[in-house]
């Protein structure tokens, strides 16, 4: 994880001391059963709260006789490896699988109903058909209604009819459509840079992405809340990877000075809205620490393309910065531009380089002719319209508003569609989020371990499409909810 092991002290934990996040955790137990065979980790023991003195003490205390208060752990002498060891050939007997079944049984046996896989029909917009029912829907990202508009409907009829419903092929061999040169000239146009690569999937992007352009001699250093999507990149290309505290570009600045010169390249990646919390990084002064450190910043746009600045070019355009001061703008087509597939955006230099040798984007199938004729008509509606970007803004700060005057957490959302309820329990989550839809309001609830325990929330996609009258009516039932769930 990049630590120098003399800056090291006893009293540091893990979490707030460190830095270090659930899948940095999963490493470290790893690496220590690696290094030492015979050593059990108990996950439930090792918290974040947990110091470096306590791993020492926990795990010579499995290989001494000393008692558990001993200071640092002697050299030991590791006990070989067993050549036998239990085969695991049942799927239904992993360990992980077990722990599905038991949590989707537990919240059945509590009388709860599954908040996930439920079956929306017709075009997901302001509102959608759940078990026959319509419902208010806040579960989706389709931000500014262009999913199903007609014009990128008849885009889509006249792609499928020029080209099928794939090009069969990676594109750098057979699979290359006009369609694919126009959607990104207008993803550039729309984003400010000089060029731009649409791939088949947004999280698959960042993935292949991380991965191809970092390796074992360079350093990512990542917001603390960055997407999924983010920390597998990261692990796949076997950089060291360390995270920063939310939105703190001075913690940023202080530990891209304590490490940056052992590092080959180092990649900064950061979030234009975030996904859970609806906010926003101060980019311009994430940008002049970038500089200072002779890093590379890369920005995951999914939540800001189509949200963020004056035309929807996201959070460049809000803060009017140099797009060429940013090397790498990715993101996904299946939000506000109404497809799906991942992009990126940057020098004519890059998009050549990664278009050539990127893993994802060489040996994939080009995206579909569908989804590339959806965003690419999305983009240009934008551009004609404006009016569906105005009343989401209207919309989002109505709902953020009401919200905070009836006493809602709604954490550090500002400006943005993207509006967390936070309960802070998620066995309480759970329960708000059936009684909300026994009601009538479709909002999934995000529990533990995708956020931690205190922080377990409903979040609030809003859109363009939402009436007035639904986000009155929405936030009164939610905090009359709330109201009865605080007094069980």
């Amino acid at each position: 994880s990049g630590f120098p092991a003399d800056r090291l002290r006893e009293t540091q934990t893990f979490g707030d001391g460190l830095g270090f996040d659930s899948l940095m955790l999963t490493d470290l137990f790893a690496g220590l059963t690696r290094k030492l065979p015979g050593l059990t980790m108990d996950p439930t023991w090792f918290t974040a709260t947990a110091t470096v003195g306590d791993v020492i003490t926990y795990v010579s205390g499995q290989f001494t006789d000393t008692p558990a208060a001993a200071t640092p752990a002697p050299t030991l002498t590791p006990e070989p490896r067993s050549t036998t060891v239990t085969p695991e050939y049942r799927i239904s007997d992993f360990a992980e699988v077990r722990a599905i079944e038991d949590r989707l049984s537990g919240a059945a046996g509590l009388g709860l109903s599954n908040p996930y896989f439920l079956i929306n029909d017709g075009v997901t917009r302001d509102t959608s058909i759940i078990d026959g029912n319509p419902v208010v829907n806040f579960s989706s990202y389709n931000y500014l209604g262009l999913s199903g508009h007609p014009a990128v409907v008849a885009a889509v009829q006249d792609a499928v009819a020029r080209y099928g419903s794939s090009v069969s092929a990676s594109r750098l061999l057979s699979g290359e459509k006009p369609v694919h040169r126009e959607l990104e000239a207008e993803l550039a146009a729309l984003l400010g840079t000089e060029d731009a690569i649409a791939l088949v999937g947004g999280h698959s992007t960042n993935v292949t992405i991380i991965g191809h352009l970092v390796g074992p001699e360079d350093l990512v250093i990542h917001d603390s809340l960055a997407h999924d999507s983010i920390l597998q990149g990261c692990k796949l290309s076997g950089a060291t990877r360390r995270p920063f505290p939310h939105n703190d570009h001075n913690a940023l600045d202080r530990l891209l000075t304590e490490i940056r010169h052992q590092y080959r390249r180092v990649l900064i990646l950061i979030e234009g809205v975030y996904s859970q919390d609806g906010d926003i990084p101060a980019l311009p002064a994430i940008i002049e620490i970038k500089k200072k450190h002779q890093a590379l910043l890369m920005i995951d746009e999914a939540h800001s393309v189509g949200v963020l600045g004056a035309t929807g070019g996201g959070i460049g355009e809000y803060f009017g910065v140099d797009r060429s001061d940013v090397e790498l703008w990715s993101g996904t087509m299946s939000k506000a531009l109404a497809g799906c597939g991942g992009y990126v955006a940057g020098s004519a230099e890059l998009i050549r380089y990664l278009k050539y040798t990127t893993p994802g984007f060489v040996y994939s199938v080009g995206i579909t002719p569908m989804n590339a004729a959806a965003s690419l008509a999305a983009m240009r509606e934008m551009r004609a319209d404006p009016t569906p970007l105005d009343r989401l803004r209207r919309n989002s700060q109505l709902f953020l508003r009401l919200a905070r005057e009836a006493g809602i957490n709604t954490g550090d959302s500002e400006n943005t569609p993207v509006i967390p309820c936070i309960v802070g329990d998620s066995l309480k989550t759970l329960k708000l989020s059936n009684a909300l839809l026994s009601r009538g309001i479709n909002v999934n609830p995000i529990l533990y371990p995708a956020v931690p325990e205190d922080l377990a929330r409903l979040r609030f996609f809003i859109t363009a499409c939402h009436s007035e009258d639904q986000i009155y009516d929405t936030v009164k039932i939610l905090a009359e909810e709330l109201a009865l769930l605080s007094e069980e």
